[in-house]
């Protein structure tokens, strides 16, 4: 027997197997398609973040930072002011803790940058980066995803290889090379997020967004890796390093990324028609659909998403910009135990996010909390929590243990919002996750340059503990209020303006829902058999039935009784006088 795919990916079944049903026959059918994306989407995002984060720890070592006088009181004179310090390891003065490396402010530097010039090369990346946001929804709406996330991610490479010799030459290149490393690292969300829409299942969503997570598997590598590569190759290692690997990533990534799964040349027919029972009519497979940009500004779920979001990026960026300057200064790191200390979290980050995912997945498969309810509760868990313990830090005083707890802590709940507002974005628009996404993200990205623009102006005084306390003290205000936005106007339901002109589909809820738990039993198939033989003329073998099995397990939450076959085998017979083939038991 033979199958035919035509273009419109309908089967035709000829002779009397069904091929298109058949066990898997290599190991690449045996790999499904989403988990090569899967892997595609989590190594991206751990390049692009490697890319855009190495600058945070290389700058530490590339400015010249004047080592703080010491007094017997341990307390750090500046002028007539004295401000507390935990730990003031320098070169010429002992320190008494002997956990201290005091080669700590060995690491001279080359350039005479002061805080304020430090946070706008920082935050250079992330003011263009909000603005892409958008061009970055319209580019994927009209090129798709491949396109547009492979070369955003060309471009940062290009760039962070650049960076090096710009430095020598003058800081304003610098900036304007993480600016355009900004412009290009902002397609990058809106593109991810528009593939999610046509390839998962919203039952499988959460799990995938933990692939997302990539990019804090990504800080956590840059920053430990930055650590040993500074300490022993000197800072312009870490931008080469990086740079070069996202050249490799960008290779891969053309050769098995397609943007929807019914191009994909190697997945398997079972796989695609599990895709495309789950996601059903909620996804248009146009790429000339008409954005509906007005109701989308005009969406307080949107809006809600955006706000609450800005919470926890600040939080998140409080640690990610400003968190190698707070262990240098602060807890006296030097830049190996700095790396590690601030990239382990980061590890840490990636596998609780796919705990929180999965069990955010088995919340909705078992239905024992509405989607609503869920993605407010892990927005909460990632937003006000380290809301919380941020407070914990800056009244910890000097005691590094609890320090390094509650800063661990915080970083790796933060990650919970992937299974919260983030993936929210994807229930309320699967057809303009892309674009929704832009307009989300120009509202929190936001708060990545403004955080350290904000640190940077409270800290031009001084690094000392005081002024650390104020930063920390907003950053906590900050994160909590935020997330009261998506308390109030957060949902999960999909908007009306999801389709073309703002017509529900009739079968939307329940086609979803077919897809969540059916398990046919043996009299569904006995039925089905007398059905077949008595008014088909068809005598399917077992590997038929175990073949649909399959099919039907994957997609329907539908458990036929006996009196359908009674009743639809005598109607079908004399009123329709119809013998309907093999292909009608496959779909």
């Amino acid at each position: 027997m033979s199958v035919d795919k035509n273009r419109n990916n309908h089967i035709r079944v000829h002779g009397s197997n069904v091929k298109s049903c058949a066990p898997l026959q290599n190991v690449q059918d045996m790999v499904p398609a989403r988990l090569v994306l899967y892997m595609l989407s989590f190594t991206g995002f751990l390049v692009s973040f490697m890319m855009r984060s190495d600058i945070n720890m290389a700058i530490v070592a590339m400015v010249k930072l004047r080592p703080p006088v010491r007094t017997s009181e341990n307390v750090t004179i500046r002028g007539a002011d004295q401000r507390l310090n935990c730990f003031i390891p320098t070169t010429n003065i002992p320190v008494n803790d002997s956990s201290v490396n005091s080669s700590s402010f060995v690491d001279k530097g080359e350039f005479e940058w002061d805080t304020t010039t430090q946070s706008i090369i920082l935050g250079s990346f992330y003011w263009c980066y909000v603005l892409s946001q958008v061009i970055g929804g319209l580019l994927t709406q009209y090129f798709g995803t491949k396109v547009v996330f492979g070369f955003s991610q060309f471009v940062t490479a290009i760039c962070s290889l650049l960076i090096p010799q710009a430095a020598v030459i003058h800081y304003v290149l610098v900036i304007i090379l993480r600016s355009i490393q900004g412009v290009a690292s902002g397609l990058t969300w809106p593109a991810m997020y528009a593939l999610v829409g046509k390839w998962i299942p919203s039952k499988e969503r959460s799990r995938f967004m933990s692939s997302f997570q990539g990019f804090s598997f990504g800080m956590g590598l840059t920053y430990m890796l930055c650590g040993v590569l500074i300490a022993h190759y000197g800072w312009r290692s870490a931008f080469y390093t990086s740079g070069s690997l996202g050249l490799l990533w960008c290779f891969v990534w053309w050769i098995f990324a397609f943007d929807a799964p019914q191009i994909h040349p190697r997945i398997t027919r079972k796989e695609l028609d599990y895709i495309e029972c789950c996601i059903g009519d909620t996804i248009i497979g146009r790429k000339d659909l008409k954005v509906p940009w007005l109701s989308i500004f005009k969406s307080l779920p949107a809006w809600s998403i955006g706000i609450t979001t800005f919470g926890r990026i600040w939080i998140h960026y409080t640690f990610i910009i400003s968190g190698p300057l707070y262990m240098k200064t602060i807890l006296g790191f030097d830049i190996q135990t700095n790396g590690l200390m601030n990239g382990m979290p980061f590890l840490c980050s990636y596998f609780a996010s796919v705990m929180f995912c999965y069990v955010a997945d088995q919340l909705i498969i078992h239905k024992i909390l509405t989607l609503t309810n869920i993605r407010k509760i892990f927005t909460a868990l990632s937003q006000v929590v380290p809301g919380l313990l941020v407070l914990i830090i800056i009244y910890s005083n000097c005691d590094r243990t609890l320090v390094l707890v509650t800063w661990f802590t915080a970083v790796t709940l933060i990650t919970a919002a992937y299974a919260g507002a983030m993936a929210n974005i994807v229930d309320i628009a699967p057809n303009f996750a892309g674009p929704v996404l832009a307009f989300t993200q120009t509202i929190h990205m936001s708060a990545s340059f403004l955080s350290p623009l904000a640190n940077g102006f409270i800290l031009q005084e001084g690094t000392d503990l005081d002024k650390w306390r104020i930063v920390f003290q907003v950053t906590s205000f900050i994160g909590i209020v935020t997330y009261l936005s998506f308390q109030l106007f957060g949902t999960a339901e999909v908007q009306k303006w999801n389709y073309p002109e703002n017509k529900l589909p009739t079968k939307t809820a329940q086609e979803e829902d077919l897809c969540l738990n059916f398990r046919p039993d043996v009299s569904f198939f006995v039925q089905l058999t007398q059905f077949s033989s008595s008014c088909l003329n068809f005598r399917p073998d077992v590997s038929f039935f175990v073949h649909l099995s399959q099919f039907l397990s994957s997609c329907f939450n539908f458990r036929p009784t006996n009196s359908i076959f009674v009743q639809l085998s005598p109607f079908s017979s004399r009123c329709l006088n119809f013998r309907p083939d093999v292909p009608i038991f496959v779909y």
